[in-house]
Formats: C-alpha cells, sequence, structure tokens
C-alpha cells in the first residue's frame, strides 16, 4: 500500500486529498477514515489503498501512520495578547525606532530579548 502525506482535509465538508507519490493526489472521503477519526492533519502521514474512479484516484481505505505536524498551542487569552502586541508597539517604538534612526543597531541583549517577544507573539497569531 502507498504511503502519502496529507494535503489538506476539511472536516467541515468530509474530504480531503493526500499525495500519492509519482501520481495524481487520491480523494479522501470522511467514510474511509478510521473509527473515531473525525479529521486529518496536513501533514500527518498514511497509509491507504485507492482505485482509480470516474473523477481521479480515490481512497478505499485508509490508516493513520503518526499524528503529523503539531498544531500551535495558544497560551495567551485574545485579550492578553492584544496587550502584548501593544506593548510591543510601544516598545519598538520608544527604543529601537530611534536607535535605528541615528544609523545604529540596537544592542545584541534588547535585540534577543525583542525578537523572542516577536517570534512569541507571531507563535500566538498563528493558527
Amino acid at each position: 500500500m502507498p504511503v502519502g502525506k496529507v494535503r489538506w482535509f476539511d472536516a467541515d465538508k468530509g474530504f480531503g486529498f493526500v499525495s500519492n507519490p509519482g501520481e495524481e493526489d487520491v480523494y479522501v472521503g470522511r467514510q474511509v477514515l478510521p473509527e473515531g477519526v473525525t479529521e486529518l492533519v496536513p501533514g500527518q502521514r498514511v497509509e491507504y489503498e485507492f482505485v482509480a474512479a470516474r473523477r481521479g484516484p480515490q481512497a478505499l481505505s485508509l490508516t493513520i501512520l503518526d499524528a503529523g505536524p503539531r498544531r500551535a498551542q495558544h497560551r495567551f487569552k485574545p485579550e492578553q495578547l492584544a496587550g502584548m502586541v501593544q506593548d510591543t508597539i510601544n516598545l519598538l517604538d520608544s527604543e529601537v525606532v530611534p536607535v535605528l534612526q541615528a544609523g545604529h543597531r540596537p544592542d545584541r541583549r534588547d535585540s534577543r530579548q525583542i525578537v523572542e517577544i516577536l517570534r512569541t507573539i507571531a507563535r500566538e497569531l498563528d493558527s
């Protein structure tokens, strides 16, 4: 049986597609998911059997091989995140912009702290 990765799967619509190495992507309907599974995660590895159907390859059975890439775990409530973003904007405006306008870069210690704050915000905003 071929092994592929989930390209995308829409749980609301009940279908998606899995990569088929060297071939056309395979259609996966909700009805072939293992019992208790309601959705697939993009990048998740699966093993499947398929048949050439009228509209293209279609999965007949599917076995999940791994959990797939982990989704971002949001640690902050939206209200907290809004405050973090506003504080970061104020920090950049008061501490970083004047240094850059003077033709310099922030010192290494300050820039590392700012980068970590920006990365944390980016992870929280990534859905």
